[in-house]
């Protein structure tokens, strides 16, 4: 895969045309949600809420659209009660995969993820089952064109982060996930765009190529296209 350095294999983005980013606007929508169901309403008191809101508006989510999941959360309109399941399991060459899902329908959602594994060679497992493979860790990108290394490593550090990585075209900023909220206000004192979440690093990776690799790819893809589905990570590398 061109491009795909240890870091930007972690979570694929694929680009988006309108049919999907009617999806990623329909993701980035219920995150908000439950932010504010779980969190609170008030950005300022709700660092969950506060990624998941400047998450959408980085993807051109409407203001009014953003207004309304946040209502729907907090209870103030009727919305539907999503919850949290992470589900894991083994993609081909045994790649470990974690799957992030609000839904629902819990039922309708374990049936479709593991009808994708089932497709693609792989199997859904239990709880723990591969959790042990990842470490979660709050990561923030910035293009390298935007900012120098030195002085993105210095406000990184001096925020509470604990590495800086040069990934191609990337800069990214590792920090504990208690840390996530601090970093980030250190971080926007720069000034500069960034991206940030909470995801899973793999502590280990597995080199795929070949025939595993197209499925392995085929089943990342179906696991994304999923209404339910918030994220997908695995530990694998690839060459291009």
């Amino acid at each position: 895969m061109a491009g795909h350095s240890k870091w930007s294999t972690i979570k694929r983005k694929k680009a988006a045309n309108d049919a999907k980013r009617g999806k990623l606007f329909t993701k980035l929508l219920k995150e908000i949600q439950v932010a504010a169901k779980t969190g609170g309403a008030s950005q300022d008191g709700n660092p969950r809420l506060k990624t998941a809101v400047l998450a959408a508006k980085s993807q051109s989510v409407p203001n009014d659209n953003i207004e309304r999941a946040i209502s729907k959360g907090a209870g103030d309109t009727d919305g539907a009660d999503y919850e949290e399941i992470l589900y894991e399991g083994y993609g081909p060459a045994g790649v470990a995969v974690m799957i992030k899902t609000l839904t629902d329908n819990k039922n309708r959602t374990v049936s479709e993820i593991r009808h994708a594994f089932s497709k693609c060679g792989g199997n859904l497992g239990a709880n723990g089952s591969v959790a042990f493979q990842f470490e979660e860790k709050g990561v923030f990108t910035f293009n390298n064109g935007d900012i120098a290394e030195e002085e993105l490593f210095e406000a990184a550090i001096e925020a509470g982060a604990e590495d800086v990585k040069d990934e191609d075209e990337i800069f990214v900023v590792v920090t504990d996930p208690k840390d996530f909220a601090t970093v980030r206000e250190g971080l926007e004192g720069l000034g500069k765009n960034f991206e940030g979440e909470l995801t899973y690093i793999p502590t280990n990776t597995v080199q795929v190529e070949g025939k595993d690799g197209e499925t392995l790819l085929k089943l990342l893809d179906m696991l994304e296209d999923l209404d339910d589905v918030q994220s997908v990570v695995a530990n694998y590398e690839m060459d291009e």
